[in-house]
């Protein structure tokens, strides 16, 4: 479920030592599966770990996630860097935003995953993003951008170089193309 590296096994085992015996780290997702999703990490007292929750055994100490946050922290990574100005603790989590769907699931329900978990993160930055309203029979997915993509005069670099090219990657047998079907008006939303 949460890979953590050994450098963050390290700094949390650090972390522990300085609490009362029997505190873990609890890992967590605000608001899963929404576009606002936000994951964190805190300390865990005994007494406050619920029979619902997972607890992921570690080197030292547990990990452990409640039963709402577990179907978005799959493939989570947690890792501690250490550089010349500082040290950072990172979490990945590809999945906080949209719950991952079976490689069997509908097309429709593939793209939109890829777009909730890889392409409106980066569009996120702009202010933009992007749905998915169908999937076409003869293969095209229909978009619709909103937020800072809309009106945005690099929004055909976007949906060509970028999402078209990504889903095409992920999807080449089953996608032929991208199509946007936004009325694109300018405004001060517009990223460019």
């Amino acid at each position: 479920m949460i890979k953590i590296s050994e450098s963050a096994q390290t700094h949390f085992r650090e972390l522990l030592g300085q609490q009362p015996e029997g505190t873990n780290i609890r890992v967590f997702v605000v608001n899963p599966g929404m576009a606002n999703a936000e994951c964190g990490v805190s300390y865990c007292p005994a007494d406050s770990v619920e029979s619902s929750d997972t607890r992921l055994s570690f080197d030292g100490f547990d990990a452990v996630v409640d039963a709402q946050s577990a179907p978005f922290l799959e493939d989570a990574e947690i890792d501690f860097i250490e550089q010349d100005l500082g040290s950072q603790l990172t979490l990945k989590a590809p999945n906080a935003k949209a719950r991952k769907v079976a490689d069997d699931a509908e097309l429709i329900e593939r793209v939109e995953y890829m777009i909730q978990a890889e392409i409106n993160p980066q569009l996120a930055s702009h202010g933009g993003q992007v749905m998915v309203t169908e999937i076409t029979d003869d293969g095209f997915a229909i978009l619709q951008f909103g937020g800072g993509c809309n009106g945005c005069s690099m929004v055909d670099v976007t949906l060509k170089e970028g999402i078209e090219k990504q889903l095409l990657e992920e999807f080449p047998d089953e996608l032929k193309g991208v199509r946007d079907v936004t009325e694109h008006s300018r405004g001060e939303h517009s990223y460019y």
